[in-house]
């Protein structure tokens, strides 16, 4: 369907703060957001419209699984329990249609070429490593992923996974896929360059998430981001002084850099620390950058890591 003004306008009203502002000319902008609820359709599958919704959906029945396969799946109990909790919370896909239509919209404001793809949600047995995936003008969204990050479903996941399992971070991941493209891997391994990466991804995704605090974008916990926040300058200091910032140790993207319970300084304060601290880092170097050099954002995602921080005047929080 295309964009409606109204939804924005109530969306907007009640999402908005005097000091989160949206730009009129990016609200301007016209999109087109189609969101297929293939979910609802697979729970209401019987042996009668089965073959429709095959010759709808050719991608989501492999041919070499048999009609009666699908049919006990629909009366599998876990299946019907996951689609119940699914309604639950998902019931009115309002809200996250006009979440994702700012999302297009700002994506487009900084990327004319950027096509919306249309969404297509389903469950997926819990899939969290898969839960939003993009191909082929397709976006694919679990929504079995997004219930709650103390939902029963995910008691047996690491809570440094299942804490970003709730329903306010499908629009942040719907995002992160999409910006992916537009961010170039690093062409060395130093650890600036990764972090800075990193860091990029984290400010394209701020930009496009304007309504989304710093916890939110990161992926963090408000006790998480404010213990970042608190220890910019013991992190920064522990990277220059051990020489970190230049080095290509693979060990350094597991300690700092990828979803884990805790960075690993090797100290005490380990257990103290949320994970991705070199994720966190390399957002504040690229985000200093962006306030000190005149310069947009695509000419911004073409420079190196090591350009980007020597050029950032960066000064972590004390």
């Amino acid at each position: 369907m295309m964009i409606r003004y109204s939804l924005f306008l109530s969306f907007l009203l009640f999402s908005c703060t005097s000091e989160e502002k949206i730009r009129e000319d990016v609200l301007a902008i016209p999109v087109e957001v189609q969101i297929d609820r293939f979910d609802e359709k697979f729970a209401a599958i019987t042996p009668e419209n089965l073959q429709n919704l095959k010759e709808e959906y050719p991608f989501l029945f492999p041919a070499q699984y048999h009609d009666s396969i699908w049919i006990q799946k629909t009366k599998d109990t876990l299946q019907k329990e996951i689609e119940a909790e699914v309604a639950k919370v998902f019931s009115d896909f309002s809200t996250y249609e006009a979440e994702i239509i700012l999302l297009f919209q700002h994506l487009k404001f900084y990327f004319s070429d950027f096509n919306e793809p249309k969404i297509l949600t389903l469950t997926s047995d819990v899939d969290y490593r898969n839960s939003v995936v993009y191909a082929d003008s397709l976006l694919v969204v679990g929504l079995d992923n997004f219930l709650g990050s103390e939902h029963y479903f995910y008691a047996e996941i690491h809570k440094y996974i299942s804490k970003n399992l709730r329903p306010n971070q499908l629009t942040p991941a719907i995002a992160e896929v999409l910006i992916e493209p537009y961010v170039k891997p690093p062409t060395t391994r130093t650890f600036i360059d990764l972090m800075v990466y990193y860091g990029k991804q984290l400010y394209l995704k701020e930009q496009v998430l304007p309504l989304y605090d710093a916890s939110q974008i990161m992926g963090y916990t408000q006790e998480e981001i404010d213990w970042a926040r608190a220890n910019e300058a013991e992190i920064w200091r522990y990277f220059v002084e051990r020489e970190l910032l230049y080095s290509t140790d693979p060990q350094l993207a597991g300690r700092f850099i990828y979803p884990a319970p805790f960075s690993k300084f090797y100290l005490e304060l380990d257990n103290e620390s949320p994970g991705m601290l070199g994720q966190y880092m390399g957002w504040q170097i690229v985000k200093a950058f962006a306030q000190n050099n005149e310069i947009d954002i695509k000419q911004l995602l073409t420079l190196s890591g090591d350009e980007i921080y020597k050029n950032s005047k960066f000064k972590p929080r004390k």
